[in-house]
């Protein structure tokens, strides 16, 4: 079983990690609702998907606070 000679540096461990940081998410607008949503996922607004509708989105009641 293979055994590390010598520690890693922090550069060097730095360079390998340098591809694991997580960016923001890629944006679009709604084609059905024109809101921003994220790319490949149901619109959270309106609740439709490639043109369909997917989702039932409750509205609050009158008086209602939402939650």
């Amino acid at each position: 079983m293979g055994v590390p000679k010598r520690r890693v540096s922090h550069a060097r461990q730095g360079e390998r990690r340098a591809h694991l940081a997580v960016g923001l998410p890629t944006l679009e607008s709604c084609p059905h609702c024109h809101e921003m949503k994220q790319v490949h996922h149901v619109c959270p607004n309106c609740g439709f998907y490639h043109g369909r509708p997917i989702v039932e989105i409750k509205k609050p009641a009158p008086g209602e606070t939402p939650s």
